[in-house]
């Protein structure tokens, strides 16, 4: 193990508890609102310097919302992530291309996140305008993972994921176009669900393109607190076309078919995250599941695809800036990857309509897994967390891609297709770097996967980095 890991936590109000638990403390008089923030604000000041998680905070003014007075999760401590609006506070979205101003209202998602009851410390860091799977910047400190603060603490919600490993809080915001959900918590040892697309309000951004990527969410350290935070949320909207999540409380009965994915059609995955989903796999058949090898039906020209989406979503925000960002937006102070991305697609605009028109069509293949199984256990990413430097964003466009693809080479057709996915911590290098696996189902079908992710949890906790 190593022994550079990064945390705050300590003897204080909010302990070792999950969120769960505070929230308990709050409402029977063990503890107030007051107390948990004064702790979190010292705990965030004891890591910033060596993780630098934090994009902006207003510790001395917390978030609150009439609507989350008295509900689920309140009076616990949490973050924002800097690409969601909050009023009266900056949204920067990593990126020195232009000014941030203060946020006029707050974003939809900002509503539904207040009204579980959470208090908003602040928010936090994130790679510029979310493209990245490393929260690194062309000239500024990165996000350093809490475990081995030299390597990735995964992207792109990397501050919050920082944050929570940390122990400064026990849940923060974060959002998925691409993986930034579960990539963040498979590198820093945590819970991360993407939800199915339409489960929460809509995103702002991902709203806006032609395929929406985007979802958002939660990291959390343990299961029943990314559980509390979906039921709290249903609380304020539930889609009436997806079943609801409801609140689970621990896993489920029904033995199930799984399938097992260890290698992408693009990546093949290394010897201790292959081992970690092997493993995986036999707890479950240990539990009584049947789990049968399958290969996934998204190979090389799914993932052009995606990089030529990508590209597309570099370019629109290149040309949109000045509008919708500041009329100030300087194009030429874009990090190496946004521009690269830019570039790319400039160069082959005219495969945009056949792109969209083969990632439509992938959510019926996707659907198509699901007649067959119940779930699909993957690994989250191709290796474990990289050293910082790996993919910077002023390594050159073509070798920092390719880097990327294969790394990030099973997230990505969830956020296609809108299908939901859980990121679990279940293992660990002998460096003690923690190693994610993945779990998908069908749409709307995020309880089972909750109920999958209690089960391993309840057969074997996950390491805490306080031991």
């Amino acid at each position: 193990m190593s022994e550079q890991r990064v945390h705050a936590f300590a003897d204080d109000a909010l302990g070792e508890h999950d969120a769960v638990a505070l929230a308990d403390l709050v409402r029977t008089g063990g503890a107030g609102p007051r107390e948990l923030v004064a702790a979190a604000v010292a705990r965030a000041a004891r890591i910033d310097a060596a993780l630098a998680p934090v994009a902006h905070d207003h510790h001395d003014r917390p978030r609150i919302s009439r609507e989350g007075i008295g509900g689920p999760l309140w009076g616990v401590p949490t973050y924002l992530k800097d690409n969601v609006d909050l009023r009266g506070v900056p949204t920067g979205m990593g990126s020195a291309a232009f000014r941030a101003r203060p946020a006029r209202r707050n974003a939809r998602f900002a509503d539904q996140f207040l009204s579980t009851g959470l208090a908003v410390l602040g928010k936090t860091r994130l790679p510029e305008f979310g493209l990245n799977a490393s929260t690194e910047f062309a000239a500024a400190e990165p996000v350093r993972n809490p475990w081995e603060p030299g390597h990735s603490a995964g992207a792109s919600s990397g501050g919050s994921a920082a944050l929570v490993a940390a122990g400064v809080v026990p849940i923060a915001h974060a959002n998925d176009g691409g993986g930034s959900i579960r990539i963040p918590a498979a590198c820093c040892g945590l819970v991360g669900l993407k939800p199915t697309r339409g489960r929460l309000v809509g995103n702002a951004q991902g709203g806006k393109l032609p395929i929406d990527l985007v979802t958002d969410g939660v990291l959390t350290r343990s299961v029943r607190d990314t559980a509390a935070f979906y039921a709290a949320a249903e609380l304020h909207h539930r889609n009436p076309k997806l079943p609801p999540i409801g609140h689970v409380e621990g896993p489920g009965e029904r033995r199930l078919r799984i399938g097992l994915v260890v290698d992408s059609p693009i990546a093949e995955t290394d010897e201790q995250t292959r081992r970690a989903v092997e493993e995986t796999a036999g707890r479950l058949e240990a539990m009584g599941h049947r789990v049968e090898p399958m290969t996934l039906p998204f190979g090389e020209e799914f993932s052009r695809d995606f990089i030529s989406y990508w590209g597309y979503i570099a370019w629109a925000i290149a040309v949109s800036g000045p509008l919708m960002l500041d009329p100030g937006f300087r194009v030429g102070r874009l990090d190496g990857l946004t521009t690269g991305l830019r570039r790319h697609f400039r160069s082959e605009y005219r495969r945009l309509p056949g792109v969209l028109r083969r990632l439509r069509r992938a959510e019926e293949v996707y659907a198509g897994i699901f007649r067959e199984h119940d779930a699909v256990l993957s690994p989250v990413l191709a290796h474990t967390a990289p050293p910082l430097g790996h993919l910077s964003p002023n390594v050159p466009y073509e070798e920092l891609i390719e880097r990327l693809l294969r790394y990030v080479a099973f997230t990505p057709v969830n956020n296609v297709t809108g299908g939901p996915a859980i990121a679990l911590p279940t293992a660990a290098t002998p460096a003690g770097l923690p190693v994610g696996v993945h779990l998908s189902a069908a749409h709307g079908q995020e309880r089972l996967l909750l109920e999958l992710a209690y089960a391993l949890e309840a057969d074997r906790p996950w390491r805490r980095i306080q031991d």
